[in-house]
Order: C-alpha cells, then structure tokens, then sequence
C-alpha cells in the first residue's frame, strides 16, 4: 500500500509535469514563460528528489564518507541542478529532462496505485489465481516499458542542447558565466554514470567533427574543434565513479 510519502513524491512529479508543461506551450507560442510556473515545477523537482535522496541515503551524516556517497547519487545530482535551476535566472529548456523522468514517473504511480483504486480488476489468469490488472492499466505498463528508452535517448540529446544553450547564453549574457562551469560538470558525471549519454556524446562527436573536416570547411573550424576536443578530454578525463548501474533513470519512486 502507497504511504502519504509515496503520494507526496508523485505530488511533486505531477506539479513539475504540469509546470513544465504550462511553460513550454509558453515558450513555443512566444508568449514567455512564467517565472512562477517555472519555479513551481522545480519546487516539484526538489520535492520528489529530495525524498528520494532521503530515503536512499538515510539520515545526513557530517563525515566525508557519507559526501562522497551522496555526490556519487544521480538523486543527489539531480537534486542539486534541480536547486541551481530554481534559484537561477528561468531557463524553460531546463525542464524537459525533468519533465520525461516526471512523465514516466507519473504514469507509473497511476498505473500501480490510482488505477487500481477505480477501475475493476480483470479475472484471473488461473483458477484460484491473483486478480489480473485492468486492460488499461496493462496497456498502459507496455506503453512505458516501449518508449522508455527512447525517452532517455531524448534526454540526453536535450541535456547536450542545454549546454549549449547555456555556453551561447554566457557569450551573449543571457545567462552568467558560472552556469556552463556547473552544467558541464554535471554533464561529466552522466557521461560516466548513463549510457544514454555516452551514445548522444560519440553521435554529436562524429557528426561535428564530420562537418569541421570535409573539404570546403575553412581549416580554422577544425583546428578550433581539434582544441576543443583536446581540452574536454584532458578536463572530462577523471570523475566520481558512478554508484548507479549505467543508464539508470534518476528518482525512482519512493515506497
């Protein structure tokens, strides 16, 4: 059974869904999202991420082991970005991560905890069985488990479209200096803790270094992509080993 911390955590991951979704329709009709909404749906993010780091980590502990655990967490890092985004300057690309972990999530907890509350269970699968779940819900748990890793195939390919986001906003000052610092540090840890965006990092490789290559590109393309690869590497080259397996979504639910 669902303990009021399980619906608090799906509480935060529906307001952040909603959120989230009221400020892209914003942004894509040009109309401006809302500092409020915004701010909401990563009030949303700190909520469920909290809980779930709480409950993972088990009570704060003031000795360097316990640091080192909580910074190895893809929770905790999720957390503490959710935390920048929130006390920073709006960014509305900054939710569509967010918003697919909440989606999933979402659909999740009323597939496993509202649906059963309404709907009428199906016959079971045996004389004597287990009521089966209702057809929706079925229908909807196959939904999830087929699109799920597409949706962190979107995720990481958005996280790379953030940094840059990011870095253009340093160069034009829509955005300070210290923000791509932090979301590159924080894209160093998913590259070595989500498979997803090791693939997304090799493709977007290739693909420039394809374009700053091919006959007709001035030579200084390349010579300035060469560099750039040389410094990210050598910066990029040692990190927090990951405590997660490899790929696994952030902020699983709270039971």
């Amino acid at each position: 059974m669902a303990t009021t911390q399980h619906y608090v955590w799906a509480g935060g991951h529906f307001v952040l869904l909603l959120a989230a979704v009221k400020c892209i329709l914003s942004f894509v009709m040009f109309r401006g999202a809302s500092p409020w909404w915004y701010r909401t749906g990563f009030l949303g993010a700190l909520l469920s991420y909290g809980i779930v780091c709480m409950k993972s980590l088990g009570p704060v502990q003031p000795n360097a082991a316990y640091v080192r655990r909580a910074l190895q967490d893809e929770n905790v890092q999720y957390l503490l970005l959710a935390f920048f985004w929130w006390s920073s300057k709006p960014l509305t690309v900054a939710l569509i991560p967010y918003s697919i972990f909440s989606l999933f999530h979402a659909l999740t907890f009323t597939r496993t905890t509202l649906m059963p509350q309404f709907l009428p269970p199906g016959p079971p699968a045996s004389a004597g069985g287990a009521p089966t779940p209702h057809p929706l819900a079925k229908r909807l748990q196959v939904w999830v488990k087929a699109n799920y890793n597409k949706a962190m195939v979107v995720v990481a390919y958005a996280e790379l479209g953030i940094l840059l986001r990011v870095v253009l906003g340093a160069i034009t000052l829509q955005n300070s200096l210290l923000t791509p610092l932090i979301y590159a540090h924080f894209l160093r840890q998913r590259f070595y803790q989500s498979t997803f965006t090791r693939e997304a990092v090799t493709v977007v490789n290739a693909r420039v270094t394809e374009y700053a290559t091919r006959p007709g590109t001035p030579p200084v393309v390349g010579q300035i992509w060469e560099k750039v690869q040389m410094v990210t590497g050598r910066w990029a080259g040692s990190t927090l080993a990951p405590q997660q397996p490899a790929g696994a979504a952030p902020a699983a639910a709270a039971r």
